[in-house]
């Protein structure tokens, strides 16, 4: 039985990942890149580089999508010509005519984890590194102004309550790639002793790990305000960190990140300091930790559903799952911005959706198994 069900389900599943895995690269790639070629003489062989790499991505969502489709269709089908019916009667019950699309959605599970994890990510940053050289733009990569980094520390107070108190700010007006100018510092990291640091350029040294700050003043003074020190400086190389760099320079987009590098960047962006930026990559996490298990839930949503005895033709089928899948995506998109809002955890907010959906499934299980 168990091999009849999954040949049963294969089919419609490959043809789920093709259909969808085209459509949505069509809709997302294939119209900026024909304008591209047409408005900006992009050369086609670029064009269909940048096509087949975007290709992964696509692959990534369509999974679920065609674990939907293929169990809401092959159970549709097997219901409709009483088929599990007859199954029923045999002694077969729903929970394990059910439980071979399970297996199944967790195996695609696996597969989607792979590809967005270690395929999907490297296949979109190359794509953009791609179209970027190919096109020559004058944007960037790095961030030109206003480099701005401040650090904290928490600092027990004598009633046993923790403060968040400025130990450090690192102020740059320019950034050309390599060098710093314009700079600022004010250091507060050692105890009873402020600096101040004022430099007309700094590098980052990363033979010793320390920058190295040309043209400079540095103002010593006490904690109680008084003054201590004036040095000059032409060469001074101090002992700062080089997160001010890291934050200059172009950071991945977050589809261009897999979990581990997105946890090296929230690091970053947690000495940054940066509360909105930090909750967005929080988001962005979870979901990207929770996105495959939702071919699990698909899988038995549409189990579950393809079950209900009635007659649905392959049309029908589709079209339910069209509208099952933007609902799940709807609700997704949503709790995601609730969450980034602060109104819900990053946690539940990016599994909001696949608990909501697992809850219909089980739901609609048990109806089917009293009937």
């Amino acid at each position: 039985m168990d091999r009849y069900l999954a040949s049963e389900l294969l089919a419609p599943f490959f043809f789920g990942v093709g259909a969808f895995s085209s459509i949505g690269v069509t809709i997302d790639a294939v119209f900026d890149l024909v304008r591209k070629i047409v408005e900006s003489g992009l050369p086609i062989d670029i064009a269909i580089q940048v096509f087949l790499l975007k290709f992964p991505n696509f692959i990534v969502l369509a999974f679920p999508m065609s674990t939907l489709l293929a169990t809401l269709m092959t159970y549709s089908r097997l219901s409709s010509e009483s088929e599990l019916i007859a199954l029923r009667g045999c002694g077969v019950s729903v929970y394990r005519l059910v439980l071979t699309a399970v297996m199944l959605s967790l195996v695609v599970t696996g597969m989607t984890f792979v590809f967005n994890e270690e395929i999907a990510p490297a296949a979109n940053y190359q794509a953009a590194m791609t179209l970027e050289k190919a096109l020559k733009s004058d944007k960037p990569t790095f961030k030109q102004q206003n480099i701005f980094y401040p650090e904290y520390q928490d600092v027990t107070q004598p009633d046993g309550s923790k403060n968040r108190v400025l130990t450090r700010l690192f102020y740059a007006d320019q950034f050309d790639g390599k060098r710093m100018t314009g700079l600022t510092i004010i250091d507060r990291s050692t105890k009873n002793l402020n600096q101040i640091v004022v430099s007309e350029s700094a590098q980052w040294n990363p033979s010793k790990n320390v920058w190295d700050f040309y043209n400079g003043t540095i103002y010593f003074v006490a904690a109680d305000s008084s003054y201590r020190n004036i040095v000059r400086f032409e060469h001074q190389q101090l002992q700062l960190p080089r997160t001010p760099l890291s934050l200059a320079e172009k950071s991945r987009d977050y589809g261009e990140m897999n979990i581990s590098e997105a946890l090296q960047q929230l690091e970053v962006e947690n000495l940054g300091g940066d509360r909105q930026k930090i909750r967005k990559l929080e988001v962005r996490i979870q979901q990207k930790i929770s996105l495959p298990f939702v071919c699990v839930v698909f899988g038995l949503v549409g189990a579950a559903m393809g079950s209900i005895p009635q007659r649905t033709g392959r049309g029908t089928s589709f079209g339910i799952s069209v509208v099952v899948i933007f609902s799940y995506y709807l609700i997704f998109f949503i709790s995601g911005a609730i969450a980034q809002a602060g109104v819900l955890s990053p946690f539940l907010g990016a599994w909001l959706p696949n608990f909501l959906f697992l809850g219909i499934g089980l739901f609609l299980l048990m109806r089917v198994a009293r009937r």
